[in-house]
């Protein structure tokens, strides 16, 4: 007699208590599975909500605590079969926890990570009786802190937390990092199931392999259905969901078989990443038969596609950029921090919504960084649909890491699992092995001979045996686990060749920090900071004011520098380093949304700054000089300052917008030659025995590129205008130029390099200068074609503190529906800023505006007449 195969969530009905299984501690109600430890206590009021005010160092002490879980469930049916396999699945359980079915012991997790199938079939009570699961999660943090003295062999260095995270398979930003919160937390953080079917009627796995033709019309490959040793009927099917279903082949199941091959050979359609083609995706579906009975059936979404990781030798060094389907792709995006510090709150919507959210920005790829999670199916899932390429680090990050037979063991399982979990998803283009672990070889002097000691062995016997890990058992596991899909072993990486490990312009990626930390050098120096693949900057900027207030409660603690603000910015030096960027660039104004606003038009100038002129070195094919750029970050874990370009709640910062902007398929972009005026006396020119800057350079001596860059794959025809607008009239100074330009396909076409400009009323260098008689002017410039502007760009004269902004003539009108803003100005405006909240959507925000122009914003949840807003100068 056949029997279906049956899963049970184990989702409701919990309980949790302080303590292990023997203290007397109440058992008070938990939410529904997946949950963690402090959203229980919140649940039960016992502790305050840690992401306001100063609350999280109220709540430090629940990671030095023991917590247990409870649940009742009964026995499923067998329906009088002997054969019947019941078992308990656990998808995520965080970290160190001891699992108990009615009171014996069943099975020991210690790696977040790993899924734990557990067989059950011999402790489960007979009958209707009930059965009583617990399990007891151990203190992370005491466990990291014992480990680390056990293995005194290994020397742990930790950045940005205390070294116990250093051995613990959890996510490492649990333990804090310099935009997150301390929050060690535990818990079943991922969903609990009980499996029941027929002995051997059950699929693990499918996987499928294969090469697209030399046209890319056919696919042609195998599916591996992977199945215990039972006799039956495997069926494997293949459709795209809009055609009828295809059935691929059925095979007889024999004792002792647990591989099943299907051949196919598919004409079809590629999946492209967004801007290119469409997003073809196809779903292979498992079944296992007995008659007309389904005993198990497992389905897998995949889109076919050739992905290339690009490193050939040129004339800038060694190339770095992906290519798909034989296109080459400037990779512009966002590296992606965990959406909140308890994972288990986000739903599948909030994962939807923020890919989404990314893609409507322009954005091409997600960085997973890895000191997070290897995330929930369900980003992925929408990484596929919306087209977002995904840059995947395994959960490694800013550390010397062990490598004792233990834990390499747990991290191969661990590596196996998620990539297999992962495996078909076309988004994925690459997999990483850390986050900035050489770096820490570097700066502690760490043994690495990347070219005289190619013995995997002889690694782990050095102090950074977790070489052994990145360059040995990582890409081992990609090889055979991935459909060819390139491997790095960390993220910045030079292919090991380069004395400097961590930044190399000439070859592989680069974490650029000289802008914000390092030298914090201006951001106005970006350009030239860059390198074959950006995969981190950023500069930091407050969120919008609705979110400031939702975390900070009492009205007198919401100014720029109060205890509160400070201490939601985890960054080192951040109020100095945050106020020495605005002023160093505006006229400061102190008040919270004066200030606010000055961050984010900041952040938003520096991140356009980094995208418009490191996509300009895209290039053609052949000379691609960057190959894409990653800002840090999209997004954030809790209400925050921080590098994010949109803050907790989804609500974009004007620099998402700038990104938005600047990623658009045809862009045309100018840029001025840049004056420092920052210098100090470490700097150049104190070198060239000067200590001053001659500030008249900076209005007098005006000199600027126009370029055009395109992602499309047909050239383009049409007409640069450039226009020299006055800052203080509004009037055009100058004669226009205007140049016939031939926009080369997925490149970058040069228009103006080097054009000097003849400036109006120029002051003698023999007399004093007098500043009132100077006109600064803005340069704008536009591409039309066929008669229509399809790109913009304007290039202000740096720094904008020196400028002066009297009344501008801005005018506001409004569609009948208030749907719509309409603006324009008399005189250019500098980071117009509307307050964007959760529920307002804006198609732009955080722009300048130029005379004789109009700027139509759509706003979606309120009346565009509702919202408020600022911009440079304004009074």
């Amino acid at each position: 007699m056949a029997m279906p195969y049956q899963s049970v969530p184990l989702t409701s009905g919990w309980t949790f208590k302080q303590g292990g299984l023997n203290t007397n501690s109440p058992y008070l109600p938990a939410n529904d599975l997946p949950t963690e430890v402090h959203r229980d206590l919140l649940k039960n009021n016992k502790i305050e909500d840690p992401y306001k005010d100063l609350n999280e160092l109220s709540v430090r002490w629940i990671a030095d605590e023991k917590w247990t879980y409870r649940k009742s469930f009964p026995t499923p049916p067998s329906n009088g079969l002997s054969n019947v396999m019941h078992m308990l699945i656990f998808e995520g359980l965080d970290t160190y926890a001891s699992v108990y079915v009615n009171g014996k012991k069943v099975s020991e997790s210690s790696n977040m990570f790993i899924e734990y199938k557990i067989p059950v079939t011999g402790f489960l009570k007979k009958g209707n009786e009930e059965n009583t699961l617990q399990i007891v999660f151990e203190s992370a943090r005491q466990k990291g802190l014992q480990l680390v003295k056990e293995h005194q062999e290994h020397r742990f260095i930790v950045h940005q937390t205390e070294i116990s995270r250093g051995p613990v398979r959890k996510a490492q930003y649990h333990w804090g990092w310099d935009w997150g919160p301390i929050l060690l937390t535990c818990g079943p953080w991922k969903p609990i199931k009980l499996e029941t079917y027929v002995l051997g009627a059950s699929i693990s796995d499918v996987k499928v392999e294969y090469q697209l033709s030399e046209d890319l019309k056919w696919a042609k490959g195998t599916v591996f259905v992977s199945v215990d040793n039972l006799a039956g009927m495997v069926q494997v099917s293949i459709t795209n969901g809009e055609e009828e279903e295809h059935i691929l082949g059925q095979s007889k199941v024999y004792k002792d078989s647990t591989l099943l091959t299907f051949d196919f050979d598919l004409e079809g359609e590629l999946w492209w990443p967004r801007g290119y083609g469409p997003q073809t995706l196809y779903t292979i579906t498992a079944t296992i038969l007995e008659g007309t009975t389904t005993l198990s059936r497992i389905s897998k979404t995949i889109g076919f596609r050739k992905v290339e990781l690009v490193q050939d030798k040129d004339a800038y060094g060694q190339s770095f950029h992906f290519r798909i389907n034989n296109i080459d792709v400037f990779a512009g995006g966002s590296c992606w921090i965990p959406a909140d510090s308890f994972v288990s709150q986000i739903s599948p919507e909030r994962y939807r919504n923020w890919v989404k959210l990314a893609a409507s920005g322009n954005q091409i790829m997600l960085r997973v960084w890895g000191g997070g999670i290897y995330e929930h199916d369900t980003l992925y899932s929408a990484c596929d649909e919306f087209g977002v390429l995904v840059w995947q680090d395994f959960m490694f990050a800013c550390a010397n890491y062990p490598a004792y037979d233990e834990y390499l063991s747990s991290v191969e399982e661990e590596a196996r699992q998620n990539v297999r979990r992962l495996r078909n998803h076309p988004s994925i283009v690459i997999w990483a092995g850390n986050n900035e672990d050489y770096q820490i070889v570097e700066r502690y002097g760490l043994e690495y001979r990347f070219t005289e000691d190619k013995n995997p062995d002889s690694w782990l016997k050095t102090n950074f045996p977790a070489r052994y890990i990145y360059e040995y058992l990582l890409p081992r596991v990609v090889e055979e686990e991935t459909n060819g899909v390139p491997y790095r072993p960390s993220s910045p990486w030079g292919n090991g060749t380069s004395t400097v490990l961590k930044v190399d312009p000439m070859v592989g990626d680069v974490h650029q920090w000289n802008v914000w930390h390092g030298e914090m050098k201006p951001y106005q120096q970006l350009p030239r900071m860059g390198g074959r693949f950006v995969s981190e900057f950023g500069m930091e900027a407050y969120p919008h004011l609705e979110t400031i207030e939702k975390c900070i409660s009492r009205e007198e603690d919401r100014y720029p520098g109060s205890m509160a603000m400070d201490f939601r910015n985890k960054a080192i030096g951040h109020e100095r380093r945050l106020i020495s960027y605005v002023a160093e660039n505006f006229q400061i104004k102190y008040d919270l949304p004066s200030f606010t606003h000055l961050t984010q038009v900041m952040q938003a100038d520096a991140i356009f700054w980094a995208y418009k002129s490191w996509r300009r070195q895209w290039g053609t094919e052949g000379k691609r000089q960057c190959g894409g750029v990653l800002v840090w970050q999209l997004n954030d874990c809790w209400p925050t300052i921080s590098w994010a370009i949109a803050d907790y709640y989804l609500v974009p910062k004007p620099a998402y917008y700038a990104i938005k902007r600047a990623m658009e398929p045809v862009v045309v972009g100018v840029r001025r030659r840049f004056h420092n005026w920052t210098m100090r006396p470490t700097d150049e020119l104190w070198q060239r025995d000067t200590s001053h800057i001659d500030m008249r350079r900076v209005w007098q001596d005006v000199e600027f590129d126009v370029w055009v860059a395109s992602s499309k794959m047909g050239r383009i025809e049409g007409e640069i205008t450039v226009k020299f607008i006055s800052v203080e009239t509004g009037k055009e100074v100058l004669e226009r130029l205007v140049e016939s330009v031939e926009v080369n396909p997925n490149s970058t076409t040069e228009v103006l390099r080097g054009q000097k400009v003849d400036v109006p009323g120029r002051q003698s260098d023999n007399k004093a200068f007098d500043m009132s008689k100077a006109d600064p002017f803005v340069i704008h410039v536009s591409l039309e074609t066929s008669g229509q502007e399809v790109a913009r760009d304007v290039a202000w004269p740096d720094p904008i503190k020196y400028l002066r902004f009297p009344e501008r003539g801005l005018n506001i009108q409004y569609s009948d529906d208030k749907s719509n803003a309409i603006l324009s100005t008399a005189k250019p405006v500098k980071g117009f800023v509307f307050c964007e909240k959760q529920s307002v959507r804006l198609s732009d925000n955080g722009f300048d505006l130029m005379p004789g122009e109009e700027k139509k914003v759509s706003v979606i949840g309120t009346s565009a007449k509702n919202l408020e807003w600022k911009y440079i100068g304004m009074e």
